[in-house]
């Protein structure tokens, strides 16, 4: 059994985005583009009056690691596309690999640590004596690590980090949320700084675990 860490990777967005958004605002509104109000602006413009259909065009695809959990959660969003590990096809007789939850006390820990073994054990014997993965798969447990790619466009992943950053969310959930928020605001922050909320560090609660910034208060 191994124990891994969540983590999420870009791994395509739309090149210029500004300047596509730009353009199909600009559409909108038969205005020509200037040097007075470049894609920036106009882009932050428009969204400030809430015509957000405009940034439908542009979307970005990410490669998440997280519990099965978890992603029960994110394909919720149903205007977004998916491919994910299958346990029907994968065999994990070599071993599982499992995402610790963020447990409060130790001896929690290790109820959950020696429920993992003993599900890797149950996985492995159904395997060997003759059940396919699809069937095996039935004891395998939740916080199997699983990797899911997902596609949306920017409007779609707005909408995922308003319901999923917030306190409200599952911890795990927002973890990785955070980490989506954290490459969109980097990679396009005029459609996505507004949304961003930082998130304490366990060691340094002033600063932000994801942007490394300290945090506002406020």
């Amino acid at each position: 059994m191994e124990i891994v860490k969540p983590s999420v990777e870009l791994l395509s967005i739309t090149p210029n985005a500004l300047g596509l958004i730009e353009m199909a605002g600009r559409t909108c509104y038969q205005s020509e583009a200037d040097a007075k109000m470049g894609p920036e602006p106009f882009v932050r413009k428009i969204m400030q009056l809430g015509h957000e259909s405009v940034i439908e065009h542009a979307s970005a695809t990410f490669r998440i690691i997280c519990d099965r959990g978890v992603t029960h959660e994110i394909v919720r969003h149903r205007l977004c596309s998916y491919s994910q590990e299958s346990t029907r096809y994968v065999n994990y007789k070599k071993g599982i690999k499992v995402i610790r939850p963020p447990f409060k006390e130790q001896i929690a820990e290790h109820v959950w640590f020696v429920a993992m073994e003993d599900a890797e054990t149950a996985y492995r014997y159904l395997v060997e004596n003759g059940e396919k993965p699809q069937i095996a798969r039935s004891v395998l447990p939740n916080c199997l690590k699983t990797e899911i790619v997902m596609t949306a466009n920017f409007r779609e992943f707005r909408h995922f980090l308003h319901l999923r950053t917030s306190p409200a969310a599952h911890p795990q959930m927002r973890e990785i949320a955070k980490m989506i928020e954290a490459e969109l605001v980097k990679a396009c922050p005029v459609c996505f700084e507004d949304i961003a909320r930082c998130w304490p560090s366990d060691g340094s609660p002033n600063v932000c675990r994801f942007c490394r910034q300290p945090i506002k208060k406020g």
